[in-house]
This record gives structure tokens, C-alpha cells and sequence, in this order.
């Protein structure tokens, strides 16, 4: 059985919806747990900070060992305070999820610096100021385990929508960053992957429990990929419903990177033209 006795858990976003829920199952589970939340509003512009305590209450009123945080972590500083916060609260940290993250809409002609610029802080920052915090303390240990989030909104071309680009641009950047930690982690013991989860939550305006998609039912994918259990690094977990997919980029047998592709050969734009059939082909799906 996965079991968390001895580990300290740092969640942000932990306050509501799918951070709870990955907040609460490490609790019942035996983990220490920082709860991190800034309290904002939908519009990620306010702050409360007793929602994390609320959520914090909660979990301790199940008997969980838990504390909470709300400082603001959209600059380095505020990351390192939350990192050295958690530590001094249970003295050490094994587990990072960064779960906190806003979505707005503004579509490519209205797009402006400043919402470019702060959905980066939230999307790419944010989770590397976070990691860089927590890196010393795993490294020390020779282990650690590492979740990012990111959207199918960015990873499939089917399921875009109009008025992303800004946060579908900082949803791919995490499946970078997981890639480029997953290596750098790999001889210090630190596992780093990222979860793409489909819950309703206060981001799609629910009120109350859903009786679908629920948080709960992402949460047991993300508490496997933060376990002793978990060896896997540099993948992306989808979850929704219950039901989970990993998936990551994977080169071709054979390739001699960068030389030979063992790709479509082409040497005019009408080559690449008559070949693309065969250059853009999807293999279908034959396991089901």
C-alpha cells in the first residue's frame, strides 16, 4: 500500500478543488502536508488567506498533519519563503505539487503584454522558482518528487479554444520544463512529471460537489506520481473521470538524431508537398 509516514507534501493551490483533493488524500495517507492557497478570486486578483487555513482545518480535523500557507509565490522571493516555510514547519521536503494556476481568455488580436506577462508568472515562473526553491533540500536528501499541471487545451489540437494562446503557450512550457528536470533530477533521486487532470472545479463555475469529473477522482494518479512508488520521470499523466493515460514525445527507432530522421525524404517544397500524406501521418490507435 502507498503510505507517506515521514514525508513532508507542499500543494499549492490546495485551498479548493483538485488542490484539496491531492492535499487530503496525502493526509489520510500519512503525509505532512503544507497547504498553500492565496485565496484569489476567478479572476486570480483577490486574496483570502482563510481559505487555506479552512482547508487546512479540515484535514486536520481528520486527523491529518497539515498547515497553511498563502503567501504570494508570483516572484522568486515569494517562492523561496513558501519552500524555507514549509521546511520550517515539518523539517524537510519531499514532495512539490504546484496545482495553484488561472485561466483567462483574450483572444490574439486583443492579446496585451500585461496578461501575456502575468499568465507567465502563473504557468512558467511560477514552477521553476518553485523547483529551483525546493531542488537544494531534495538534492540533500537524494530525493524528491516533483508535479506540474498542465491542459489538454495546449496539448491537443481538438480540444483548443479560442482566446488560450497566452495560457496554452505557458501549459506547453511546463511539459518543457518537466522534460529538462526530469533529466536534471535523475541522478539526485528527484522524479518530476506533470499531470493534465479534467475535474469540475471553480474554474468551470460549479458550485458544490459535481457529480461527475470529481477531484477526487485525479487525485489517486497525482498521489501515485509523488510516491516511493513511482520511479517514472518526464511524463504527463492525463486524468479524468477515474481513468488515466501517460504520454510523452518518444523519438522512432533508429533515429540518428539530428542526421537521419528515417522520415519522409524531401529535398523542394513540392517534395514535401506531394509526400505529406505520408509526412503528417497519424498511426492509428489498434490497442482497443
Amino acid at each position: 500500500m502507498i503510505r507517506f509516514e515521514g514525508r513532508v507534501a507542499l500543494v499549492t493551490g490546495a485551498g479548493r478543488g483538485i488542490g484539496y483533493a491531492y492535499a487530503e488524500l496525502l493526509a489520510r495517507r500519512g503525509a505532512c502536508v503544507v497547504v498553500h492557497d492565496t485565496g484569489a478570486d476567478e479572476n486570480g486578483t483577490s486574496q483570502d488567506s482563510s481559505v487555506a487555513k479552512a482547508a487546512a482545518e479540515r484535514i486536520r480535523a481528520q486527523g491529518g498533519l497539515v498547515c497553511a500557507a498563502s503567501g504570494e509565490i508570483d516572484s522568486r522571493d515569494g517562492c523561496r519563503k513558501l519552500v524555507a516555510e514549509a521546511i520550517a514547519a515539518f523539517g524537510r521536503l519531499d514532495i512539490l505539487i504546484h496545482n495553484a494556476g488561472w485561466v483567462g481568455y483574450q483572444k490574439i488580436e486583443e492579446l496585451t503584454p500585461d496578461f501575456l506577462a502575468r499568465m507567465t508568472r502563473v504557468g512558467v515562473n511560477m514552477p521553476l522558482w518553485l523547483a529551483q526553491s525546493a531542488w537544494p533540500a531534495m538534492t540533500a536528501q537524494r530525493y524528491g518528487r516533483i508535479l506540474f499541471t498542465t491542459s489538454d487545451r495546449a496539448l491537443y489540437p481538438e480540444y483548443a479554444q479560442a482566446g488560450l494562446s497566452a495560457y496554452a503557450a505557458a501549459k506547453m512550457a511546463t511539459v518543457g520544463i518537466t522534460n529538462v528536470l526530469a533529466y536534471e533530477g535523475a541522478t539526485h533521486g528527484i522524479r518530476v512529471n506533470a499531470i493534465s487532470p479534467v475535474a469540475k472545479t471553480r474554474m468551470w463555475g460549479v458550485e458544490g460537489e459535481p457529480e461527475e469529473l470529481r477531484p477526487d477522482a485525479v487525485a489517486q494518479g497525482a498521489i501515485f506520481l509523488v510516491s516511493e512508488a513511482c520511479d517514472a520521470s518526464a511524463w504527463v499523466l492525463r486524468a479524468s473521470n477515474g481513468q488515466f493515460h501517460a504520454l510523452r514525445a518518444c523519438e522512432a527507432p533508429g533515429v540518428d538524431y539530428p542526421r537521419d530522421l528515417r522520415a519522409v525524404t524531401a529535398d523542394t517544397p513540392e517534395g514535401v508537398a506531394s509526400t505529406w500524406d505520408r509526412i503528417a501521418k497519424v498511426e492509428p490507435d489498434t490497442t482497443h
